[in-house]
């Protein structure tokens, strides 16, 4: 049955091929019954006036589905606009890797009717909390958040804390701290470890700390997690997901946890992530198969 009426599409840029896209996607749901609404991202596109937008306050009080089209870039933004109220994300993969969009353009019509008959999976993820002393905002991010010098082959000196134990002093460019989403995206690439989404597990990595004996950590994600920048010439800066960032200027203590809410991310029937990484990590890539085997 499906549970899908109104269904939101969400995108970050708008482009020829994303309106095509969504034009497609609107044509099968609405075949089926549904109704689609359009995020104002859509506004961007030369082809606003032919689609009807509505504010973020309009779809979320409104839709039981949101649908992002683009890379993982746009999913984060969807997943932290959207997915942070509770609201089921699926993704249309246009990037390169789509390690969080899961269908192809290729695929559409299949995979959507799929996901309209029930026949899918979801796992729920959790987002990254972090704050500032002495300032109430709260930050939230799905894969990462980063704290770096903001400059090439600049370090910076801060003190790691682990539920209030401390756990080292280090210099280095920066230090990773990722979510289970975040172990294939900027954590992968520091030399951080994969860790399957299911994992209730924090990683944290150093970035090109000058240690001899710096290796990456991971931790139960109920733990909280601060860090101290030292010195007063100190000029870091704090990033989550890459998209948005904040200097921290001198001594900061910066606190993370992971975040009450959830993300529910679905996936159409057959998904599995073993399978992503072989198809978009690279492995088994070495082994060349003979007319002999």
């Amino acid at each position: 049955m499906n549970n899908f009426k109104n269904i939101g599409l969400f995108t970050s840029t708008v482009n020829s091929e994303k309106i095509f896209i969504a034009k497609q996607i609107e044509e099968i749901l609405s075949s089926k019954g549904c109704n689609i609404l359009y995020d104002n991202t859509f506004k961007k596109g030369k082809n606003e006036k032919k689609l009807k937008t509505y504010s973020s306050k309009y779809l979320i009080s409104h839709c039981d589905l949101v649908i992002s089209i683009g890379g993982d870039g746009t999913m984060l933004r969807c997943s932290r606009l959207y997915g942070l109220q509770a609201i089921p994300i699926l993704g249309i993969n246009l990037g390169k890797l789509g390690f969080l969009t899961d269908i192809a353009p290729d695929e559409l019509t299949t995979k959507l009717q799929e996901v309209l008959a029930g026949h899918y999976s979801s796992d729920q993820r959790f987002f990254l909390e972090s704050s500032i002393k002495g300032n109430k905002k709260r930050h939230i991010a799905l894969n990462e958040v980063v704290i770096h010098s903001g400059a090439i082959a600049q370090l910076i000196e801060y003190d790691l804390f682990i539920d209030d134990v401390f756990v080292f002093r280090q210099k280095a460019d920066g230090i990773i701290i990722s979510s289970p989403t975040g172990s294939t995206a900027y954590s992968l690439s520091g030399g951080g470890p994969i860790v399957h989404p299911s994992l209730d597990a924090i990683s944290i990595v150093p970035m090109f700390p000058h240690s001899l004996s710096s290796s990456p950590l991971v931790i139960n994600a109920e733990s909280h997690i601060k860090i101290i920048t030292v010195g007063k010439k100190n000029k870091a800066s704090l990033s989550f997901d890459s998209h948005d960032s904040l200097n921290i200027p001198g001594e900061n203590e910066i606190n993370i946890r992971k975040s009450t809410s959830m993300l529910n991310l679905l996936h159409p029937s057959g998904h599995d992530f073993y399978d992503g990484c072989r198809n978009k990590l690279g492995w088994s890539s070495g082994i060349i198969k003979t007319d002999k085997e």
